[in-house]
């Protein structure tokens, strides 16, 4: 019988790739959704490891690629979503980031989703297509506390129960935990996700704009996929 599982972070992924189909990377603030705010544009977003900005302009250069500049840097295309909605259709943008970035490329041979709030209805809907019967992962990537280890983050646990109540499939206990957490959250989410602690770490940043679109819930119809090294919409 087909399952979908839930389970944090880079250690989540390793659990779990070799016993899924699909896997799908929530990172709500914000790498999930600035993907999905690319695709939309028709881009296509190169995921990177976060933290050596050297490889990261080789990389970009040997891809023939632009470099998304730093969040803090301002007025330049970023791992902000806000920033991304100037991206031109065709562009195509190698994309640093902590976490959704370097989950995304530690997959192995599952087919590979950005999920967020905004597509929460469509990641779902490409998943089990790709899935044909098989089990899915829904990964909540977390943030990171200062000594580098996981910070698990309500936003992400939020973004992948949407995920999974969009599914509609069996599942294991913690994905059943994230699916409740969403149902219960879901008529206050704005609240829940403006006053959450990545969410307040945003705003104190002058980042408001990216929580605003990271919480809207399903007005997106992309599915972003990592095809070839880049995400790009999979939705038919």
């Amino acid at each position: 019988m087909q399952r979908v599982h839930c389970e944090w972070g880079l250690s989540g992924v390793q659990a779990l790739r070799e016993r899924v189909a699909v896997m799908v990377i929530v990172d709500v603030l914000s790498f999930s959704t600035a993907v999905d705010v690319a695709v939309h544009r028709h881009a296509r977003i190169h995921p990177f490891p976060y933290g050596d900005d050297e490889a990261a302009r080789a990389e970009a250069t040997r891809l023939g690629v632009r470099l998304a500049a730093s969040r803090k840097a301002g007025g330049q295309l970023s791992l902000s979503p806000a920033s991304l909605m100037k991206l031109n259709p065709g562009e195509r943008l190698l994309l640093p980031s902590p976490n959704g970035s370097r989950l995304s490329l530690a997959c192995g041979r599952a087919a590979v989703l950005a999920g967020c709030l905004r597509n929460a209805e469509a990641v779902a809907f490409k998943a089990l297509a790709l899935a044909e019967g098989a089990d899915i992962a829904v990964i909540p990537a977390g943030e990171r506390w200062p000594d580098d280890s996981l910070r698990p983050a309500i936003e992400d646990l939020l973004g992948a129960g949407a995920i999974i109540a969009a599914l509609k499939l069996n599942g294991e206990p913690e994905a059943e935990v994230a699916r409740d957490a969403f149902l219960s959250a879901q008529p206050h989410l704005a609240h829940t996700l403006r006053g959450c602690r990545s969410g307040l770490e945003l705003i104190g940043r002058e980042h408001a704009m990216d929580v605003e679109i990271a919480l809207e819930l399903n007005v997106s119809h992309c599915a972003p996929m990592l095809k070839n090294g880049a995400y790009e919409n999979a939705a038919a």
